[in-house]
């Protein structure tokens, strides 16, 4: 199986290996042999050596990708969520030689990537008539040393000449003296022509790196204009729909439907076509509801759903094509679009007429001031916390102006000051999605598997209320930084989260309750676009409710930043959610819409709409709402209608998440909400690794921002420094032979999921046990 496995070289200082192993395919074919070639930074495969010039079935970038060993002859790589190989090796030393060229190709393909970037910062902070001053100056100096340097030699070559003409017809001098003047000669003729040589190569080399730099400049600059053109055209064509929506407005002309779908532009802006289409006229209020029927119409929307084919189709499919063996799980789903119509089942009155739209009727406990679940809090035992931070400084500074030169790349590559952070870090953003836990403690008593997936569908979209106004950047986590969060006392939870990886980063994070459990692995891709940045989410989301035994799972949807160039910078949620239930609640999955903003819909902005659906494909109950204010949810009675429109009488809906209000002048404290507030406060008998400690986050939130942006680069500094030392000494360990250990968290470890080929980060079950015992031994000093 390995005709060349063992076989690693290096060429131009990079590893390269290539041989036989066996990849993993899908469930019908399993394992199958593919040729892997590993070349500058890049994991590639073929199905044989003869496809290597013309068709390559997969690839890899390694500077970005995890590397996971999972028996002595299994290795897992993946680029953090799109793209996963699970590879086997003939042997254990085999797996090994492989796995120890796979991290060194690693290494030097990240050292390569900040290089380059280094390169382009500098060049990206020179101002281009100084550059050009200062190379021509350059060049100018080597070709006068190059012009003194012939004259020289002119000089020595003449006299040289005369010197050996005198050896020739001089007979008044001896012949040794007439020798001694030829030696002297050629000795200055060859110490000037060893000086020309040196000055042509130092102006042949100054030329050769002044034309690479030029040419790299020149390559970023014409893709700057051309985005820069794209932006100002999209920009002209959104103007110029904003004028005829005016004149069709004061004409007193209603804006076709059509015309909505074909012309309008979303501020929204995508690299790829989006797929939702805007809704059609609703309002929650009822004012869509026919007055003549005795249904009542509530509304229509396009719901999009994935079918996933079957067993037997695969196999057709795999006759057909001869690349099947290499789809992924993308290409076993089907796209299903619904037309779907929603009427509200005809109430029967007793004792006069009610309200038909008082939805928090239907709320499941008494309402209070903090939840409309209420809570059992008791004062005696809930810590005192703090209630707001320090109000934010005001330091101007324009943001397109750091961020015009840094179109296209990825936003976390970015060196950004901390004047467009917040003073959290990412760590703690995310243990913010827990702010409304208590939509979990009920839905956890919902008996039926239907109803306890509309109440998560609530409280998954419950998790973006507080992005609407938060505009600020979280901190990038320190490798091995920590955060925990402990509130036994009023939310009924407690959190640990890490930041596990750092090429890619990943972070890890695990909540639990007395009634549920919950986990997460958070990484993404950004792309900063010129108008906007656009975050795409990776990693999943899981959530066990242990008496039922009932676990759900989904991933997150995209986030947009718009208005990066001019005006107020604003946050678009948009993207398909599916929730996927497993063990007991298999077959069961909630499918959730967040339509992207559009400034020609009629609909209600920031809308999420979505259906849960049980394990007979039947749809039971109906989700409404806005990803700001408020989810409803209710019991679908009826089906009618075709498969692509049909239509859901359903029964009366419930307020299952409500936006709780913003603090008494939060916009002047970064737009936090009083548990954000809380996140950061100093704590006693955390890990020295805790986020709580990281000295730059601590200068920002006190305003001391200049010194702040001083500490966050020599902590940066200081990982890379700690990152380069062990990529030596993984190196000099592959030069003498043995294996190298992969950096392992210190709380959570990669494991595979249950039931599925994916791995994740899985908290060990042992912090909260060493922060009882105040033993940290081992934490890393990152700080």
């Amino acid at each position: 199986m390995t005709d060349a496995a063992g076989n690693a070289l290096a060429e131009k200082g990079l590893p390269e290996m290539k041989g036989w192993l066996l990849k993993w395919t899908n469930y019908i074919k399993g394992y199958q042999r593919r040729w892997f070639v590993l070349s500058k930074g890049v994991l590639s495969y073929y199905r044989n050596q003869s496809e290597i010039n013309h068709t390559c079935r997969g690839t890899i970038s390694l500077h970005g990708a995890l590397i996971h060993t999972v028996d002595s002859c299994t290795f897992v790589i993946s680029n953090g969520g799109t793209q996963t190989f699970h590879i086997k090796a003939g042997t254990e030393v085999e797996r090994q030689s492989w796995v120890t060229a796979l991290e060194l190709a690693k290494a030097k393909a990240i050292r390569a990537m900040e290089s380059e970037e280094e390169e382009e910062e500098v060049t990206a902070q020179v101002v281009p008539s100084q550059e050009i001053s200062s190379v021509v100056r350059d060049l100018t100096e080597r070709l006068e040393n190059m012009r003194t340097c012939y004259d020289l030699i002119t000089k020595h070559g003449a006299a040289l000449q005369r010197a050996l003409n005198d050896l020739e017809t001089n007979e008044e001098e001896s012949l040794a003296s007439r020798t001694k003047i030829v030696n002297e000669r050629a000795t200055l003729f060859r110490i000037t022509s060893n000086a020309m040589i040196n000055a042509s190569n130092d102006y042949l080399h100054s030329a050769e790196a002044q034309g690479h730099k030029w040419s790299k400049m020149l390559h970023h600059e014409r893709e700057q204009r051309q985005r820069l053109e794209e932006i100002v055209e999209q920009m002209a064509k959104q103007q110029s729909q904003m004028e005829q929506a005016a004149v069709m407005v004061r004409q007193n002309k209603q804006v076709q439907s059509n015309a909505t779908s074909g012309a309008a532009c979303s501020l929204v802006t995508s690299d790829e076509e989006m797929e939702f289409f805007d809704a059609e006229e609703h309002d929650f209020t009822g004012a869509g509801r026919s007055v003549e029927s005795p249904d009542r119409e509530q509304g229509t929307f396009i719901l999009k759903m994935n079918k996933r084919r079957s067993s037997s189709e695969d196999q057709v499919e795999g006759h057909l094509e001869g690349s099947s063996s290499e789809s992924d799980e993308q290409k076993r789903t089907i796209k299903m679009v619904q037309q779907v119509h929603l009427v509200s089942a005809p109430r029967v009155a007793s004792g006069g007429q009610g309200d038909d739209d008082d939805v928090d009727k239907a709320v499941p406990a008494q309402s209070s001031k903090d939840s409309i679940y209420g809570r059992n809090w008791n004062p005696d035992l809930m810590k005192k916390r703090r209630s707001r931070v320090p109000d934010k400084p005001h330091y101007p500074l324009s943001l397109w102006g750091i961020m015009k030169n840094c179109i296209g790349k990825d936003l976390s590559k970015i060196p950004m000051p901390v004047n467009f952070n917040e003073p959290l870090s990412m760590l703690q953003r995310l243990v913010e999605d827990y702010e409304y836990s208590e939509i979990l403690d009920y839905a956890s008593t919902c008996q039926d598997e239907c109803e306890q997936l509309a109440y998560l569908a609530a409280f998954t979209v419950s998790a973006y209320a507080t992005t609407t106004n938060r505009t600020g950047k979280p901190f990038n986590p320190l490798l091995g930084e920590t955060f925990e969060c402990d509130r036994m006392d009023d939310y009924g939870w407690r959190c640990l989260a890490e930041q596990v990886s750092h090429h890619p980063p990943v972070a890890a994070l695990h909540c639990e309750s007395e009634k549920w459990q919950c986990w997460q692995e958070f990484s993404m891709t950004s792309k900063f676009r010129g108008k906007y940045v656009q975050v795409n989410p990776l990693g999943g989301v899981y959530v066990l409710f242990p008496d039922s035994g009932r676990r759900y799972s989904w991933n997150k949807v995209t986030t947009t930043v718009n208005n990066i160039i001019v005006g107020k910078l604003w946050v678009d949620q948009h993207g398909e959610m599916e929730i996927k239930g497993s063990q007991a609640a298999e077959g069961h999955k909630c499918v959730l819409n967040f339509v992207p903003y559009s400034y020609f819909s009629r609909d209600v902005q920031r809308l999420v709409k979505g259906v849960v659906i049980n394990k007979k494909n039947e749809v039971k109950w109906v989700v409404r709402g806005t990803w700001d204010s408020k989810i409803e949810i209710a019991p679908v009675l009826k089906t009618s209608g075709s498969s692509s429109s049909p239509t859901y009488t359903t029964g009366d809906f419930k307020l299952a998440w409500r936006r709780r209000s913003a603090p008494p002048e939060s916009e002047k404290f970064y737009n936090f909400t009083t548990l954000a507030c809380q996140l950061n406060e100093e704590e006693e008998g955390v890990a020295p690794t805790d986020s709580r400690r990281r000295p730059d986050q601590r200068l920002m939130e006190q305003g001391a921002w200049d010194e702040s942006n001083k500490e966050k680069l020599r902590l940066e500094e200081k990982q890379r420094t700690v990152r380069r030392q062990r990529e030596a000494e993984a190196e000099k360990a592959a030069a003498e032979g043995r294996p190298y250990p992969a950096y392992e968290p210190m709380w959570f470890k990669r494991e595979q999921e249950e039931g599925s080929e994916d791995f994740v980060y899985l908290f060990k079950n042992t912090y909260w046990e060493a922060k009882a015992a105040q033993d940290f031994e081992g934490c890393p000093e990152i700080f």
